[in-house]
């Protein structure tokens, strides 16, 4: 990626931020007061850890002419090791951050000064404090275990995660590294918070007390025995959706993965379904969030970004919303009814993260999983 300058239209906007900032009114401003401010900038820069930015991109540049959305697909793992270089080196590339893998984005990034938080003024009152604060989330994204149900027509193949570590399914189960994508961490890291009720799903699997040989908890145990149950670790997310997904396999593997994904049956030839029934939980449910760099070159256009991520007016919150308006994705705006084609948030059993708890052991988690491989 080219190393962003500041520009003559940066220049100009870095001139307003500091005016807007001087009276207080910039946070406050509605779309269209931001709107001329953004247009002289010309120019907005967004990390996202999603694709799907691109469709936004095309989106937002229609909705506000004048304005060059330059959007950058980014892991969350890799933004987090950028943003904390470009600030070591003073340079501000990214003008807006859309990002998961909270746990490390709040230590790491939001109580060092690095990114800041930003809340438009147009839907505050439609999303929930939780989502709010200490950063806005735009929806809840998911890792969850999935599999194939063209080859499993009755449901999930599994009713309790501690099959996984049996014969039955050695070398069948499928996820990326989890030291390579923070999510995936962040799963494993809730394995080991949920302990005592992996405990209680070893006893119902196995009728038999658990014998923790050497390991700290059940979570650590299940850990443990997934890795030596020849557990396959690939590269990326759509490796995962490939192998678990692909139709016409006779006895496909399982896979942890995005619910969200199985937007793209269609259109990639995946039978991809949610285990949702699994016992204790089928993984984990987090916030995307969204901020501001500390000191955007852009900052009229990078809230107008953010305000657009948020959704208009319309039902299903139009095209600023529409590619995360999806089975899978829930967003966190109160006044958009979930997808029709989603389990409902209140019957999905998927563990929702407390980031700031699992900051506390990730990285012991980290080191674990590093044994293991």
């Amino acid at each position: 990626m080219k190393r962003l300058t500041v520009t003559r239209l940066g220049a100009i906007g870095i001139l307003l931020s500091t005016a807007a900032l001087a009276d207080g009114h910039i946070d406050n401003m509605t779309p269209q007061d931001l709107l001329p401010r953004a247009q002289e900038e010309g120019a907005v820069v967004v990390y996202s850890f999603t694709s799907r930015i691109g469709r936004v991109e095309t989106a937002f540049e229609e909705a506000y002419p004048g304005i060059d959305l330059q959007g950058f697909d980014i892991s969350s793992t890799e933004q987090i090791a950028r943003l904390k270089a470009e600030a070591q080196a003073g340079v501000t590339n990214a003008d807006v951050i859309y990002i998961s893998d909270t746990p490390v984005v709040l230590t790491e990034l939001l109580e060092t000064g690095i990114i800041a938080p930003y809340v438009p003024p147009r839907v505050a009152d439609r999303v929930p404090e939780e989502y709010r604060s200490p950063l806005l989330a735009q929806r809840l994204s998911t890792k969850v275990l999935m599999y194939n149900e063209e080859s499993n027509p009755d449901g999930a193949p599994i009713d309790n995660l501690w099959a996984l570590t049996t014969d039955d399914w050695r070398g069948r189960v499928v996820m990326v590294d989890p030291l390579q994508r923070g999510d995936y961490l962040d799963l494993m890291t809730e394995i080991v918070l949920r302990a005592n009720e992996m405990s209680t799903a070893y006893e119902a699997h196995f009728g038999r007390v658990i014998d923790l040989d050497g390991a700290a908890n059940a979570g650590e145990r299940f850990i443990i025995d997934l890795f030596g149950n020849d557990l396959i670790l690939v590269g990326s997310t759509d490796d995962v959706n490939v192998a678990v997904g692909a139709i016409g396999q006779d006895n496909p593997p399982v896979g942890f993965t995005s619910y969200s994904d199985r937007r793209d049956n269609a259109d990639e030839g995946w039978a991809l379904q949610v285990a949702n029934s699994v016992v204790p939980a089928p993984g984990i449910i987090f916030p995307a969030v969204l901020a501001l760099a500390s000191e955007p070159q852009n900052p009229a256009a990078a809230r107008l970004v953010i305000d657009f991520l948020m959704g208009d007016e319309t039902e299903t919150g139009g095209p600023g919303l529409a590619p995360f308006y999806v089975a899978g994705d829930y967003v966190t705006r109160t006044d958009i009814p979930p997808h029709p084609d989603a389990v409902p948030l209140d019957d999905f059993t998927a563990w929702r993260i407390a980031p700031a708890e699992t900051a506390t052991i990730r990285a012991d988690v980290g080191d674990l999983v590093l044994t293991l491989q």
